[in-house]
């Protein structure tokens, strides 16, 4: 049966991969917007920002990368609608396949096409003046915390992809992600906000999860803020894993 499941979903990604790679304007697309806001605050609004750090573009990279994959999974939301009005699904399910594998298919693809959006990202802040010191095992710690990351994203985008009316209710459930790092320290200190936004941004998961990867780019110890930050993205992916697959159970029923 895993076998089953593992053969089938590797030959679903290989159908949405080509997908991707018939369109690479979609990840395009995704990393266009991050790198628009970094060159935007490095460059306009960097110089009035004090942030203690001797480059903003070091201090805020953390906050657009969480930003970069907000914006990517609401393609994950849209081809999931698209498959859905499609028929594609009542397709499959008629065939000799393991149903979650074609779910998983989907997630394993916003995955490999958020880490190239991801890498273009760091590649444009490496031109911009990001320098970090830290080592192999800083660099897979942030991965890791990245991937989690997205995979938690990607299920919450599943969610929409099935149940939404309309394509723009499909994607539109981003918005409010990707507004979540504003009101973090992304992009300030969480000490310069007032006192009820500052409460929230000390305690959203955005901010711990930018404080680790913060901490780590310029190997300064992490303390709590690593495991904070896992505890929120495995919190969210459990969660949003359940809800997903029981939205998917009473589609397919």
């Amino acid at each position: 049966m895993a076998k089953h499941f593992f053969g089938d979903t590797v030959v679903l990604l290989g159908r949405s991969l080509r997908h991707i790679t018939r369109s690479p304007d979609t990840i395009i697309t995704t990393a266009v917007m991050p790198i628009a806001m970094m060159l935007m605050f490095v460059y306009v609004f960097g110089g009035a920002i004090r942030t203690g750090s001797d480059s903003y573009v070091n201090y805020m990279l953390p906050g657009i990368l969480l930003i970069t994959v907000a914006s990517g999974i609401a393609y994950t939301a849209f081809r999931l609608f698209m498959d859905m009005k499609g028929g594609i699904f009542e397709r499959f399910q008629s065939m000799p396949i393991a149903r979650s594998s074609v779910l998983w298919a989907h997630v394993l693809t916003s995955l490999v096409a958020n880490l190239i959006s991801l890498v273009v990202v760091v590649l444009v802040a490496l031109l911009m003046g990001f320098r970090s010191a830290a080592g192999a095992p800083a660099w897979l710690a942030v991965a890791g915390i990245l991937i989690l990351f997205t995979l938690a994203l990607t299920w919450i985008a599943v969610i929409p992809g099935l149940s939404a009316k309309t394509m723009e209710g499909a994607s539109a459930f981003s918005y409010p992600l990707i507004f979540l790092p504003f009101l973090s320290s992304a992009f300030v200190p969480t000490g310069t906000m007032p006192g009820p936004v500052r409460a929230f941004a000390e305690h959203q998961p955005v901010t711990s999860i930018v404080n680790a990867i913060r901490a780590l780019f310029t190997q300064q110890p992490v303390g709590t803020d690593i495991w904070t930050a896992l505890a929120w993205c495995v919190g969210i992916l459990v969660v949003a894993f359940a809800f997903a697959m029981r939205t998917y159970r009473r589609k397919i029923s």
